[in-house]
């Protein structure tokens, strides 16, 4: 997700949307706690137990199916929307809750939210524009959404432009509820980001926890990955000792939009990147580490053998888009320890009509749902 005010024709759409969830695709209602409440959310009903996904393997390349777009841009009197991009999801209190990025008409970035109960209803639910809350009006994009269990309080985290910054709420499904921004660094952008930067953006940031600490990566659009850390206990104040945690001599190959997610029954972790294609369209590529501050080891990341590329989704009908751009996992829990399922893997991603051109701020980003077809379970 690139900061507002910068231009530029992107080929990339980010696309590949893989339609409506099939019947029983999903969790279960019965298997989350209501969105309402303060109380830790229970995870969403897997198809297989933690006994199961123990043994399961992640397969060194993917293929997926995606659909017709889900989610699309709903302007009113005070919002004229071109694109909804970036998107951020969780499952709780029997509803899909969606946060995304928006683009008006100017470039203008801001943030939406809205939710359903099943994903036919997606491209009807209404759009609740989060300018209108206590977050407020100016620079928001690209959330990231999860509940932090030993506050017993739903999180949103995004960029302000300058910095990354949070609100927080017991209510995930009143978006009125949110609390004013605050801002994770103090001091502003941490040095060794300032050093490395080069012309590139601070963008998308992405917290995940482990049992012991709370880690805040970001990208520079410039071929590194950052990280920051903080304690469990402390969080989410003072995230320090930020690293490299992730570089690539050719930025295109490590662009922006990270995500990092537990493997459910295992100690394995996934980090998924996007990155520019030679042919200027973006991909994801893949890489799994033992720990959060360990060495991430390659597993599908090439343009031949991407995570997700469109040279590897085959969609139901005309494809809509030559982009698999940011987006977020369907996880298999609402925590901070953002833990999927390797067994059912399914993607929310934005995507672009592949004729689209002109301001990178004002493409037309389309929202859509990958499923992965090649489970190894």
């Amino acid at each position: 997700m690139r900061v507002a005010g910068r231009l530029g024709s992107v080929a990339a759409g980010l696309a590949l949307i893989l339609g409506a969830l099939l019947p029983g695709v999903g969790p279960s209602a019965e298997a989350a706690e209501t969105a309402e409440t303060a109380e830790a959310p229970e995870t969403a009903e897997a198809p297989e137990t933690a006994e199961n996904t123990a043994a399961a393997a992640l397969p060194t390349s993917f293929q997926w199916r995606s659909g017709n777009i889900l989610i699309s841009p709903k302007s009113d009197a005070t919002h004229n929307i071109a694109a909804v991009k970036d998107p951020t999801v969780v499952y709780a209190g029997g509803r899909w809750h969606v946060f995304a990025s928006t683009a008006n008409s100017n470039g203008a970035y801001s943030m939406v939210y809205l939710n359903f109960t099943d994903w036919s209803q997606a491209a009807s639910a209404q759009h609740h524009y989060l300018d209108q809350t206590p977050i407020g009006a100016g620079y928001k994009a690209a959330p990231q959404v999860f509940y932090f269990a030993p506050q017993g309080l739903w999180y949103l985290v995004y960029q302000v432009g300058d910095n990354a910054a949070y609100s927080t709420t017991t209510n995930i499904a009143n978006p009125a509820s949110w609390s004013a921004p605050k801002r994770f660094y103090a001091n502003g952008m941490p040095q060794i980001i300032r050093d490395n930067i080069g012309s590139g953006y601070w963008v998308d940031f992405w917290n995940v926890c482990d049992a012991a600490k709370c880690y805040l990566f970001s990208s520079d659009d410039n071929g590194h990955l950052y990280r920051s850390e903080t304690t469990l206990a402390n969080f989410p104040n003072g995230f320090t000792n930020t690293v490299i945690a992730l570089q690539d001599s050719n930025k295109y190959r490590l662009w922006e939009a990270a995500n990092i997610y537990k493997l459910q029954g295992s100690n394995q972790y996934l980090l998924l990147n996007e990155a520019i294609g030679g042919n200027g369209r973006r991909y994801f590529r893949s890489w799994t580490s033992t720990s959060l501050t360990g060495t991430w080891t390659p597993l599908a990341d090439t343009e031949s053998n991407p995570f997700a590329r469109s040279n590897n989704v085959t969609f139901d009908g005309t494809p809509w888009t030559d982009d698999v751009s940011h987006g977020e996992m369907i996880r298999s829990g609402t925590d901070q320890t953002l833990t999927i399922n390797p067994c059912r893997l399914q993607y929310l991603y934005q995507g672009l009509n592949p004729s689209a051109t002109g301001n990178y701020n004002t493409l037309p980003w389309r929202l859509g749902l990958l499923t992965q077809t090649n489970s190894t379970c």
